[in-house]
């Protein structure tokens, strides 16, 4: 597995060839190898691996994955719950390495400050992350805990 934690020169793409079915969205191109590892079974079946396929970053709408065939799996289709669409407070931040909104906001109140960014940020230095598996993004989780402390603290 590649180091998807390392800092990207490279600015990510959005291929304009096909857009989410459901909702219109552009998407961002994932990795088949994601997708294998986070499908459930049933929906692992219905997988086209020359397909290709991207992430639905609308939160509003229940496509996660879609194809440039149109094929598309939903939030009931994946193993876990997709940060960028839950706002369950016991959905991951870090599917790594078990931050949740619930556990990074508990150790807000009780120590005042949150030690989310430097465990996953010294995990993920040490080699240990496997986002490219085990986030529904694919990607490092870091944007999505630095997204969420940013909201945090405009709440307070």
């Amino acid at each position: 597995m590649e180091d998807c934690c390392a800092i990207q020169i490279e600015p990510i793409k959005f291929d304009l060839g096909f857009s989410c079915p459901e909702c219109g969205d552009k998407g961002r191109a994932m990795k088949i190898i994601t997708l294998k590892s986070l499908l459930l079974p049933s929906a692992l079946a219905k997988l086209e691996p020359s397909a290709s396929y991207k992430m639905c970053n609308n939160k509003a709408c229940s496509v996660v994955y879609f194809s440039d065939n149109q094929d598309v799996f939903e939030t009931k289709d994946i193993k876990v719950e997709v940060y960028t669409k839950s706002e369950d407070e016991d959905c991951p931040v870090c599917y790594c390495f078990g931050w949740t909104k619930k556990r990074v906001v508990q150790e807000l109140e009780e120590t005042g400050r949150t030690t989310a960014l430097e465990e996953i940020t010294a995990h993920t230095k040490a080699g240990r992350c496997g986002c490219e598996v085990n986030n529904p993004e694919g990607s490092c989780c870091i944007g999505n805990l630095k997204h969420l402390l940013e909201s945090i603290a405009k709440e307070s």
